[in-house]
């Protein structure tokens, strides 16, 4: 728990650049415009100096903690601050009675800072409830995961939901003519080349931290010798080995899934290359995503080109058997087919409707004729009788024969789509039905079909 700029009274020197450059004032803070900008939502609360709780989302290094520092600065609260991987109930109850006796003593607004506090457990989280209500702090909880799935109802209704967004290319050039002009930074008097400049904002992806990280590293990297420029050189032998942001297990990850599954089902190869590509330069395991075009297949393409789940099926095995990168190949291979593909829904839309309509249903009797009769028993019952053997009928077709329940003899799921193989099926289908109509006129010509 520590309180706003109570660092600034101690030495610098052991602290990143990324600490030693945090802006004062939220006048110097780089980035989330849309929040921050004239009359956009955030300015607005600030210009008020009604500050409510909230909750920042938003990927790494975006400045969650330094605009919650900032909130405290401007209305004049203390900063206290809690990381959810360290913290438990009992540093909650100890921040509480500190924030309690504050109010009391000076009459000073306290402003609770809750890091990743999707860590924290629905326990945990319903700890903090009544002090949000009674005022006993400002709350502002940080969080790179989907809020809606990783916090409790009744904390995300007292506070209200700011998404913060990762830093553009002009954002980032910002921030390092900032690092370079701040006698805080402590840094050489370096000279930076264009391409260089460049180079640092690539590979910081819209992370400030990470750009400051790199740039210090940089930093130490230049000397009188060569006149402290910081050239691409020296850049790119520090971030050569950089993995992009990806995070398996978070909304990146879901994102970029559902990026490249929207790309097939929209018929865009280069969307779906593109994204697959994107995932595996941040660390995707290819045979998670071989698993995921495999569900494309039948969910998205079907039997308007039943192929498609064969050419799916062989990627995944060629990843399997042979691995990088000869499988991400064939894995790319599939998307690419599967993009240009004819597109169907017709089987998963069926099969989802047949599941609803079985859960919702009785349980319904299988049809005598349907029934199998192994047994003397099950025979002398009628198990078996009076079906029809399709393949002794005229075109191996049983005419007028039903395969449902008795109840919902007349229900339709299986719907082609007028494109690929699927037109082909639709028009046997048809075909079937007229048959299937026919031996009904025949065995009732009173009704009028």
């Amino acid at each position: 728990m520590t309180d706003l700029f109570d660092d600034v009274q101690h030495s610098t020197a052991w602290q990143p650049l990324a600490a030693r450059v945090r802006p004062q004032e939220l006048a110097h803070y780089v980035g989330q415009s849309h929040l921050l900008g004239q009359g956009k939502p955030l300015q607005k609360v600030l210009a008020s100096g009604q500050v409510h709780s909230m909750i920042f989302w938003g990927p790494p290094g975006v400045g969650k903690t330094t605009l919650a520092q900032l909130l405290a600065h401007r209305v004049d609260a203390r900063f206290f601050s809690l990381s959810a991987v360290m913290a438990g109930v009992k540093d909650i109850r100890s921040l509480v009675e500190q924030a309690k006796q504050l109010r009391v003593t000076n009459n000073t607004k306290a402003l609770l800072f809750v890091d990743e506090v999707h860590r924290f457990n629905k326990s945990q989280q319903d700890a903090f409830l009544p002090y949000i209500e009674d005022g006993t702090f400002i709350f502002v909880g940080a969080t790179t995961e989907n809020p809606s799935f990783e916090l409790n109802n009744a904390l995300l209704s007292r506070c209200r939901v700011y998404v913060l967004k990762s830093l553009n290319d002009q954002d980032l050039s910002e921030l390092i003519d900032h690092c370079l002009a701040n006698p805080a930074a402590a840094l050489p008097a370096i000279k930076l080349d264009a391409d260089a400049r460049d180079l640092l904002i690539r590979a910081a992806d819209g992370d400030a931290r990470r750009l400051l990280n790199l740039l210090e590293i940089a930093s130490d990297l230049v000397d009188a010798e060569t006149d402290f420029r910081l050239s691409a050189a020296i850049v790119d032998e520090i971030v050569q080995q950089d993995v992009r942001r990806f995070d398996k297990g978070g909304d990146h990850f879901y994102d970029q899934i559902s990026a490249m599954h929207k790309a097939v089902r929209g018929s865009s190869p280069d969307g779906a290359l593109y994204w697959f590509a994107r995932m595996l330069d941040g660390g995707c395991d290819p045979l998670y995503v071989a698993r995921r075009v495999v569900r494309m297949a039948s969910e998205d393409i079907g039997n308007a080109d039943p192929r498609a789940l064969d050419i799916a099926l062989s990627a995944w095995d060629v990843q399997t058997r042979l691995g990088s990168p000869e499988g991400e190949l064939a894995i790319a291979q599939a998307l690419a087919y599967l993009a240009s593909a004819p597109k169907s829904n017709a089987v998963y839309s069926a099969f989802k409707q047949v599941m609803a309509d079985v859960k919702a249903d009785p349980s319904f009797d299988v049809p005598v004729h349907l029934r199998n009769a192994p047994t003397k028993l099950m025979n002398e019952l009628g198990h078996g009788a009076e079906y029809r053997y399709a393949h002794d009928e005229p075109d191996a077709y049983a005419a007028g024969e039903n395969y449902l329940p008795e109840a919902i003899a007349n229900r339709r799921y299986y719907q082609p789509v007028p494109r690929g193989l699927e037109i082909k099926i639709a028009d046997k289908l048809q075909r079937l039905r007229d048959l299937d109509q026919q031996s009904e006129q025949k065995r009732y010509p009173e009704l009028k079909l």
